[in-house]
């Protein structure tokens, strides 16, 4: 079950939410049938708590939403990318340590 910090993103909301968001927004590309994307949940839980206010944290399901992942080349999941200002800050593949998402979440700030 997805925090409510967290917004669930469609590739028609994409640009609104992620792109022109104002702040930094961290997106969780993932999808229902991927063992890693639900080992890592919890902790996009977590950092989406921590650092609410100050970095939007995202969820896209891969399955139902194909154009956005292709266009950022999304080939794994999960695949978590970081945009300020609309732009690509940083990305992770696959379930990564909570410190290399909180390092990464950093540098957006």
């Amino acid at each position: 079950m997805a925090s409510e910090k967290i917004v669930n993103v469609t590739d028609g909301s994409f640009e609104a939410e992620v792109l022109k968001a104002g702040k930094p927004t961290l997106i969780d590309f993932w999808a229902s049938w991927c063992a890693p994307c639900k080992a890592i949940a919890p902790i996009v839980d977590e950092l989406a708590a921590e650092y609410e206010g100050k970095i939007k944290v995202a969820k896209m399901n891969v399955d139902e939403n194909p154009m956005t992942p292709s266009k950022f080349g999304v080939r794994g999941i999960p695949t978590l990318i970081l945009f300020k200002d609309g732009k690509v800050l940083d990305q992770k593949v696959g379930a990564v340590p909570k410190v290399q998402l909180a390092d990464m979440l950093k540098k957006a700030l």
